[in-house]
């Protein structure tokens, strides 16, 4: 029997369609077939210019924008060689980490509601309403960030900004651990999880996982970490790893956990980063017509769905000459058909949810 999810479905997490073989309620494979937002954005780098296609970067993930904000601005930074000044990077970092609780809690939040648990999603989306406000305040928008630019950040933080996120923090740190007892450990949610989709670590590395679904089957990468970038070396935080605490290592639910406790590492940095930010400017001198010099750079930040890497090529005009994104989302979706094997119908909707998966990341 072949079924159709998707492409308007609401456990796909945006405009994804399977094509699902299944033997009654056994599948036998979930192909996915992706492109329905597919729009070319590479390309689209390549015609308006190093400056232009920083509004364009948040749409490669709307619900992570800041780290693909980051991303853009490293490579053109690194082809020209310009130093970010180091108050420019710290606002940075309080972005991406602001922006990487915003995501993660709409993951969990959404993949509990897949579970049929839909209060849960209701207090994850509260909370990701208080945190948008304070990035409505950063930047102006409340879904495509656009806060970074090339050589530091747009303009300082406001007026009591510093005091108005550690006040949150100090009202987000138990909610995280209530929304977790609400749901991580409801007996209905660890059976529809623990054991299910298992993947390795071998099958993690050899299918190119990244992000918490490589570290939910317990490999310990973390491209903040293993390969530091703007001013995480500064920072003291832990890596959560899967462990195989509900089922086995790499399972539905170690990559639930892995988001939750992430979160509490985010806030970690975001106390450091709030309490040591620096004086001074937040964004170097760039010339409007912007034009580095030939060559290519090849930039990897760790994203909400793990590591996305920037291939940049500049043939040293006003445009850039070639962009490649490759996006944790995407290489996710590679595994779905592998792991559907054998699974029931059901069982699809937890895979997808504890991937994470965001379409556009998918098609870019």
């Amino acid at each position: 029997m072949t079924l159709n999810m998707g492409p308007q479905h609401p456990s796909t997490h945006g405009v994804l369609r399977f094509i699902v073989k299944a033997d009654g309620e056994v599948m036998r494979r979930a192909i996915p077939d992706i492109g329905y937002l597919h729009r070319s954005i590479e390309k689209i780098a390549e015609k308006v210019g190093w400056h232009g296609f920083m509004p364009y970067t948040d749409r490669v993930d709307y619900v992570a924008a800041m780290a693909c904000n980051q991303g853009w601005a490293m490579a053109a930074e690194q082809l020209a060689d310009i130093e970010v000044p180091r108050r420019g990077e710290y606002c940075r970092v309080i972005a991406a980490e602001l922006s990487r609780i915003c995501s993660h809690l709409l993951g969990v939040g959404a993949m509990g509601m897949d579970m049929g648990a839909i209060t849960p999603f209701t207090h994850a989306i509260r909370e990701r309403e208080m945190i948008m406000d304070l990035i409505e305040e950063l930047c102006g928008a409340r879904l495509t960030f656009n806060y970074m630019r090339i050589g530091g950040v747009a303009w300082d933080l406001p007026h009591g900004f510093v005091e108005k996120v550690s006040h949150y923090l100090d009202h987000l740190e138990p909610v995280i651990e209530e929304f977790n007892q609400l749901l991580g450990f409801n007996r209905i949610y660890v059976k529809r999880l623990a054991d299910v989709a298992t993947v390795d670590a071998d099958m993690a590395i050899a299918w190119g996982l990244v992000g918490p679904n490589l570290r939910g089957s317990g490999v310990d990468f973390d491209v903040r970490r293993d390969l530091p970038y703007s001013v995480y070396e500064d920072f003291d935080f832990d890596v959560p790893l899967g462990s195989g605490e509900m089922g086995s290592t790499g399972d539905c639910w170690d990559r639930y956990i892995v988001r939750m406790r992430e979160m509490v590492e985010s806030i970690r940095i975001l106390r450091q980063a709030l309490a040591g930010i620096p004086e001074g400017p937040v964004i170097a001198r760039v010339p409007r017509n912007f034009k580095p010099p030939v060559g290519d750079v090849h930039v990897k930040i760790e994203a909400p769905r793990g590591e996305q890497s920037w291939y940049v090529s500049s043939d040293g005009s006003e445009y850039p000459h070639r962009v490649h994104i490759r996006t944790g989302s995407f290489t996710a979706m590679g595994i779905i058909d592998r792991l559907s094997h054998g699974l029931m119908i059901a069982d699809l909707v937890a895979v997808i949810a504890s991937m994470d998966i965001v379409a556009p990341e998918v098609d870019r």
